[in-house]
């Protein structure tokens, strides 16, 4: 098979990521990954106008506003590795408003391109922010595994750590180092596993079009600019010059992949399955794995819970979970009482995610 252009030129052997970061994270079952500045490992992608970094470089803010949105990329792709960061969301009105922080090789791939996506969606004032991540491998747009989630905090408030964990046998998404989805690798996925180097990318970008009640709400910019704060960036593993490899040099990554693979972080326990199963449970608004329409039989990865199963309709949206209003300020809230499976009335029928995107 022919490489395309751009690979080609990318061309080199695989190194474990080193930095000369001394700063350390400390939060659950992360203790003493290095964290890096701006320039250990990044570069502009889009919008530098509306980029603002700190003076040491570990915090950077990226704005979206009327003529642009804004963007960084890493300096290099990666096999595999830990990527994370500590991210606050813009407050107030965000509706149509989409914070990303994801993996992708779409630059280099366009029609084969492998990608993973913490995507952030902005609401109307005094509704939450919803969380969705993707899984695309070797350009499955067309078997979308995402889901989508509520999450139990505000995170326009103070800033929360968001982690992917890729290597070639376990996805892992985690939220404060809990682990909130894992997608482990077996045969029947085959291509759809993300699997060739990919680069970090972080945006802030008008998503009006789907965003918010797939689209109903767009963002007003008389309520902007809007701003996303990341700080304490990370990037551990196995750095790659080239897009595409040899087998033998994507080999001489297996030495960091295992670490990554032994480290507290990248052993699934029971205890973190259990509590991942408790967030999935109390948070999750949509799931592929139970949307019967899109996808009549599961994908391979999924845990498919015959009780867990009920309480989603057909399409794939829980039945229990339901965005909370905060009160207006200077008024007292009222306690929305759940929603429980024979209380709820199913919604009308939903443009699916995929097509939204």
């Amino acid at each position: 098979m022919a490489l395309p252009a751009t690979a080609a030129l990318l061309l080199a052997a695989c190194t474990m990521m080193i930095t000369s970061a001394t700063i350390a994270v400390a939060w659950s079952g992360f203790e003493g990954v290095p964290t890096m500045s701006f320039d250990e490992g990044f570069s502009p992608l889009f919008g530098e106008d509306n980029m603002e970094k700190s003076p040491d470089g570990r915090t950077v803010s990226i704005t979206l506003n009327r003529y642009t949105g804004s963007g960084f990329i890493s300096s290099s792709y990666y096999h595999h590795g830990l990527f994370s960061s500590s991210i606050k969301l813009p407050k107030d009105h965000t509706a149509g408003v989409v914070v990303a922080f994801y993996l992708s090789n779409g630059d280099v791939f366009e029609k084969t391109h492998d990608e993973l996506d913490f995507e952030f969606l902005g609401n109307r004032y005094r509704h939450e922010w919803k969380m969705q991540t993707n899984v695309y491998g070797n350009g499955s747009t067309d078997r979308g595994r995402e889901e989508r989630y509520l999450m139990p905090f505000d995170p326009t408030a103070e800033s929360h750590r968001f982690s992917i964990l890729w290597s070639s046998s376990l996805i892992v998404f985690f939220v404060d180092g809990v682990p909130i989805r894992e997608v482990p690798r077996s045969p029947a996925m085959g291509a759809d596993f993300p699997s060739k180097p990919m680069a970090l990318y972080v945006t802030i970008w008008d998503g009006s079009t789907w965003a918010t009640d797939n689209g109903k709400y767009k963002v007003n910019y008389k309520r902007g600019p809007f701003t996303a704060v990341f700080s304490d960036l990370v990037i551990r593993g196995c750095r790659a010059t080239a897009a595409i490899v040899a087998d033998e040099e994507r080999d001489s990554c297996a030495a960091a992949e295992m670490e990554l693979l032994t480290a507290e972080y990248g052993v699934m326990t029971a205890r973190k399955r259990m509590e991942m199963r408790r967030f999935r449970q109390r948070q999750m608004l949509y799931t592929v794995c139970y949307d019967t329409n899109r996808y009549p039989e599961a994908f391979p990865e999924c845990d498919v819970n015959m009780a867990e199963r009920q309480m989603y309709w057909q399409w794939g949206e829980s039945k229990v979970v339901r965005p909370r209003v905060r009160p207006r300020p200077g008024r007292r809230g009222k306690r929305r009482p759940l929603i429980t499976a024979a209380m709820a009335v199913p919604p009308p029928a939903l443009v699916s995610l995929q097509q939204a995107d």
